[in-house]
């Protein structure tokens, strides 16, 4: 019981950190960072990285172990719906991800990225999108824990 009760708070736990991060990079993210907001979302997008890495291994360990079984889960639609969100969210931080690993050295030099408000667009939208399709992964949880 104890082991099942702890993945599933690290599951919740990283889905709420997950969002807790790409919210800060949201608020963050302007055509003109100071280098303390700059490292705010580049810490954020960490962050959300192992949240997010978190949330694929619980979610596996809850799959295989701690749940209601595989035949339960791989039978059910809401999942597969779950799961399609998740890789959406995941293909959707991609571009947001790799712009903030480029930053990483002009950081360590004390300099802050200014955005063209093109890649500025983007990148709000991006993280936006994630933000809403995250919205969307409780409610198919909800609804796939009461279908038998």
């Amino acid at each position: 019981m104890w082991a099942s009760s702890i993945t599933a708070y690290f599951h919740y736990l990283g889905f709420m950190l997950a969002f807790a991060a790409l919210t800060v990079e949201s608020f963050n993210l302007k055509k003109e960072m100071t280098l303390n907001e700059a490292k705010k979302v580049a810490f954020a997008d960490l962050v959300y990285g192992i949240a997010a890495t978190l949330i694929v291994i619980t979610g596996v360990l809850r799959v295989l172990y701690f749940g209601k079984g595989t035949d339960y889960y791989l039978n059910n639609p809401f999942f597969y719906a779950k799961m399609g969100i998740f890789i959406l969210v995941s293909l959707l931080s991609l571009y947001p991800t790799f712009t903030f690993i480029l930053w990483f050295k002009n950081l360590q030099n004390g300099k802050a990225p200014c955005l063209e408000s093109s890649k500025l667009n983007r990148l709000s939208w991006l993280i936006k999108g994630e933000l809403i399709c995250f919205t969307f992964l409780p409610l198919f949880a909800a609804i796939m824990a009461r279908i038998s």
